[in-house]
């Protein structure tokens, strides 16, 4: 066994039902797991029932995403040393959605590729919507990146725009982060940086994740060869207040965290400009909890910041590469609005 899958549920018993026997049918050799963030719903009868050979892992209450796979994880790791030496620890942890469909040879691409690499500590498949097969889908795409202000984009994705899979990234590409929707990472690199920070809940910690990775001088990866279909949203649809919250909160956490000193306070000017014009255009479009929660963010980010500070200075003092392949140093705003840049392949990417 060198991979184990697991499969952080939350009332997903819907999903499950639908997407599990995907995972089960065509992931040979792997582990399966599902570990349950305190879920109500009747997940737990539906896997232990179906699915005989998924181990199932209950924790004692809903943790989030970050911690509940930190937790998983730490418990996936105590299985499979009391039950060794049959069940040996996995060589990489493959972090993937209740709401994923894996189609036959996935995760063998996956595993070849990093099994050649030595130097890669994570990558990703490339993400089809499961409801428009032709088309990338938002969460991961074929591979994430960021810009100098903080904006997570794709290739594939730029804020909403999403392109046509037509092969047009079909090469194997250093990126900046790999969706947390089917992130494999190898157990070492994961644990080595400490994992997922918990204190994010939900919403870009596989970004910070990949940050630190990357500034240690690791490589992230995607593999398109291998491709999934994702539904996304599952959990908090986009236009949900509580992700706005979430995703303004955390980016900012995220920039304080590992950007380097001769950056910070620049960015973090024009962020305070950019987080209201934000809301300000959410408020104009009559969604008065977006425009609230931007601010509730910015706050909360601003209560949190003194928690994260012993977080930052670790992280530069552990930094050997300022600038990672993947970090765009132009503006993904001014691309996207002002120049008419809707596409990935039409940006500057440094590499």
């Amino acid at each position: 066994m060198k991979t184990a899958i697991v499969i952080l549920n939350w009332n997903g018993e819907a999903m499950l039902k639908r997407f599990l026997p995907s995972v089960a049918e065509n992931s040979e050799d792997a582990l399966i797991v599902v570990a349950d963030n305190g879920s109500t719903d009747n997940s737990r009868n539906l896997v232990t029932n179906e699915f005989p050979d998924v181990v199932w892992l209950q924790l004692d209450k809903n943790y989030g995403f970050a911690e509940g796979y930190n937790k998983a994880l730490q418990m996936l790791d105590a299985y499979c040393a009391a039950a060794s030496p049959a069940v040996p620890l996995p060589q990489y942890y493959m972090l993937l959605n209740s709401d994923v469909e894996t189609p036959a040879g996935w995760l063998k691409k996956l595993e070849d590729y990093m099994d050649a690499n030595d130097d890669v500590a994570a990558c990703q498949p490339k993400l089809i919507s499961d409801a428009v097969r032709s088309d990338f889908e938002y969460a991961g795409a074929a591979g994430g990146f960021i810009d100098r202000l903080g904006y997570p984009f794709c290739r594939g994705r730029m804020f909403n725009t999403l392109e046509c899979d037509n092969g047009q990234y079909d090469t194997v590409t250093d990126i900046f982060w790999a969706t947390g929707a089917a992130l494999m990472i190898r157990r070492e690199a994961y644990w080595g940086v400490g994992g997922l920070d918990g204190r994010f809940f939900a919403h870009q910690e596989e970004i910070d994740l990949c940050w630190r990775l990357k500034a240690r001088g690791q490589r992230i990866v995607c593999v398109p060869q291998s491709a999934v279909y994702h539904v996304g949203g599952g959990t908090l649809p986009k236009e949900n207040p509580q992700k706005t919250f979430l995703n303004f909160r955390n980016n900012l956490l995220l920039l304080y965290k590992n950007l380097p000193e001769n950056q910070l306070g620049s960015v973090m000017r024009w962020r305070r400009w950019l987080d209201a014009l934000a809301s300000f255009s959410f408020l104009a479009k009559g969604e008065w909890k977006s425009f609230c929660a931007v601010w509730k963010g910015r706050r909360a980010y601003y209560h949190m910041r003194q928690d994260f500070i012993k977080d930052r200075s670790a992280n530069l003092s552990q930094t050997i590469c300022p600038t990672p392949a993947g970090f765009y140093q132009g503006s993904i705003l001014a691309d996207y609005y002002l120049r008419g840049k809707k596409k990935w392949n039409q940006l500057f990417i440094v590499s």
